[in-house]
């Protein structure tokens, strides 16, 4: 008897070919590949959905200062616990008239631990997922828009916008306030002057908004480079060109209470409208004949995605990649219906920027900035979805 293979051998019959029977995961040259079939067998959809949440905890206790996973944990909810009693004291106390103090939990951790916590660690996480999503969230609804899967969040301009007015902002003031509302500020109007110019020609088109956004982006490079040239080499310069290669270093409690309220309100209103995405994708004409205000929802989008990405900037710099690489990841997964790479496009842009802002802090002794690193990852796994020829709508 021989494992694996059947042979049977009749009289005036030719023996017959060795069957080899494998087991049900290994999968011959030509029936499909172990990647796909690991794909079939893993509930994709729901392992995605779980997979910022694991990566939250994580980045919590790991950097370079090393935390346990329980204590931080209980940081985490005792701390979380003690702020909302902290408040609910403060508010009965002006209510009331008097002073109230509410009981609250007992901490077992130093001051240390809570403000790595509390004060670097936590709004840098959630900051990394708002910019990640948003970004990865606009990537997809433009290229649904555009019907052009190589399109990226910034192409009508609101990257070389954002990026004129930081700098524009670290030349007048250099307050991180000034930087970030000037970037916000100049994203906006460089994808208004972009639509703009669409108006003018009495065409709304995608090909002249995409032509639109390549003058405004070029225009606005120019004098980003004009601010570069006159700005000081020893102190303004290096500051210019750090906020443009992407860092979250510097965020704070009080950047992610800004950014936060455009970027969900712009999510919310791209989700809501994912379904009629898919009829965009499939043309104009045909989504006009299907009943679509076509105008009136390329106008929806474009805002929404304006304020998400324009928003993310202003507090991270420009990060390159994540809009462009990671919609192509949510349609190898779950495939090319918007109802379901919308929220997948979200939840994988503010999982991998997570992780690509994990190694940024803790690689080197210096941390390295996110636009490097997310280009030194996006650019060769875009070159591997051309080769496989995986980049497109199927």
């Amino acid at each position: 008897m021989t494992c694996g293979r059947e042979t049977t051998t009749g009289t005036g019959q030719e023996p017959e070919r060795n069957v080899t029977i494998n087991p049900p995961w290994v999968v011959s040259r030509s029936e499909t590949p172990i990647s796909e079939t690991i794909l079939q067998l893993i509930p994709v959809e729901r392992a995605i959905y779980l997979l910022p949440v694991v990566l939250f905890f994580i980045s919590l206790f790991f950097g370079r200062y090393m935390m346990d996973p329980v204590e931080t944990f209980r940081i985490l909810v005792i701390g979380s616990a003690n702020a909302l009693l902290d408040w609910a004291s403060a508010l009965l106390s002006t209510l009331s008239g008097h002073q109230v103090l509410l009981p609250s939990f007992e901490q077992t951790w130093g001051a240390s631990e809570q403000t790595v916590v509390f004060r670097i660690r936590l709004p840098r996480v959630i900051a990394a997922m708002l910019v990640g999503g948003g970004l990865s969230l606009a990537g997809a609804s433009f290229q649904g828009l555009f019907r052009n899967p190589l399109v990226s969040p910034d192409i009508l301009g609101v990257a070389a916008g954002a990026g004129f007015g930081a700098a524009l902002g670290i030349l007048v003031s250099g307050n991180p306030w000034v930087i970030q509302v000037s970037a916000f500020v100049f994203g906006i109007v460089a994808v208004a002057v972009t639509y703009g110019i669409g108006r003018v020609y009495h065409n709304s088109s995608t090909l002249i908004l995409v032509l639109a956004g390549i003058i405004v982006g070029s225009l606005f490079s120019a004098l980003l480079s004009l601010a570069k040239y006159v700005a000081d080499p020893y102190d303004t310069l290096p500051a210019i060109v750090f906020w443009l290669m992407g860092s979250l270093s510097s965020v704070s409690n009080t950047d992610i209470i800004a950014v936060a309220p455009p970027i969900l309100l712009g999510s919310l209103c791209l989700y809501l409208v994912r379904w009629r995405i898919n009829l965009l994708s499939v043309g104009e004409e045909e989504a006009q004949a299907l009943g679509l205000d076509t105008k009136r929802m390329t106008v929806v989008l474009i805002v929404a995605s304006t304020i998400i990405t324009a928003s993310a900037v202003c507090i991270s710099g420009i990060i390159g990649w994540v809009g462009l690489v990671v919609p192509h990841i949510g349609r190898m997964l779950v495939g090319p219906d918007f109802r379901k790479l919308i929220p997948v496009s979200a939840i994988l842009g503010a999982s991998f920027l997570l992780i690509v802002d994990d190694i940024a802090r803790t690689l080197t002794a210096a941390e390295i900035p996110l636009g490097i690193l997310t280009a030194l990852v996006g650019a060769p796994f875009f070159a591997y979805l051309l080769t496989q020829k995986k980049v497109g709508w199927t």
